[in-house]
């Protein structure tokens, strides 16, 4: 009986230790993975330009003031209708009226004068003709408009709205660009690629396409869309 006994007791054990090993071996195989990453890149075209064309009209009325900052609009106007823009795309956007006297630190021996500032906001997807009036744009200083860029960028501001279109294919791209890398390093480390352990998308990226000092994203037209993605693969 006891010799029974000391026989199951001694199965026990190696079936333990059996077991121990296989899960030691199984945590350490748990533990080899490697990192790799996959970058995938679009050059695109801006879908949709905004430029706020800004001018200011100064007069030592308000009536003078008014008189020049409605020439100043009718030239813009007729300036946008021979670029082939449509009136319809432009619209009143800001106007601000100052009156200089009612600055306390102007001094009181200046000339009372009224400060007109207005922008016209025009909104277009034709691109390329909005590319082309802003190269023009020099006529309408021949014109006598005052042109201001006190509020922000004087040229158009070209963005880009397709991202969710090419996310997926994009996406697709990295995600097989990080696989070739990790069978890539599973072969020079003589071992075999497992399953995915872990995927990171990472962050889509809109870049100016040639990118120099000065020069923002939404200044060009033409754009790098960008997404580089983290994947950690089991290797066995």
């Amino acid at each position: 009986m006891k010799v029974v006994s000391a026989l199951i007791i001694g199965l026990c054990a190696i079936v333990a230790a059996s077991l121990l090993s296989q899960g030691l071996m199984g945590l350490r195989t748990a533990d080899r993975y490697v990192t790799v990453k996959g970058m995938a890149e679009r050059e695109v075209q801006a879908d949709l330009a905004l430029w706020p064309i800004r001018f200011v009209a100064t007069g030592s009325t308000l009536d003078e003031a008014q008189n020049k900052a409605r020439s100043s609009r009718e030239a813009i106007m007729a300036f946008l209708k021979l670029q082939a823009i449509d009136q319809s795309a432009v619209e009143l956007q800001r106007l601000d009226v100052t009156d200089t006297r009612a600055n306390p630190y102007a001094g009181n021996n200046s000339e009372q004068q009224y400060i007109i500032n207005q922008t016209l906001m025009v909104r277009s997807t034709d691109i390329d003709r909005i590319r082309q009036a802003a190269q023009n744009v020099s006529e309408l200083v021949d014109s006598d408009v005052v042109l201001s860029s006190d509020y922000g960028p004087s040229g158009p501001t070209y963005l880009f709205n397709g991202l969710n279109d090419i996310k997926p294919a994009m996406i697709a791209e990295a995600t097989a660009a990080a696989r070739e890398s990790a069978q890539q390093f599973a072969r020079d480390a003589e071992a075999e690629l497992g399953g995915l352990r872990r995927a990171n998308q990472g962050v889509f990226q809109i870049l100016a396409r040639d990118q120099a000092p000065g020069i923002s994203e939404q200044q060009q037209p033409v754009k790098t869309v960008r997404v580089v993605s983290t994947f950690d693969y089991y290797l066995q």
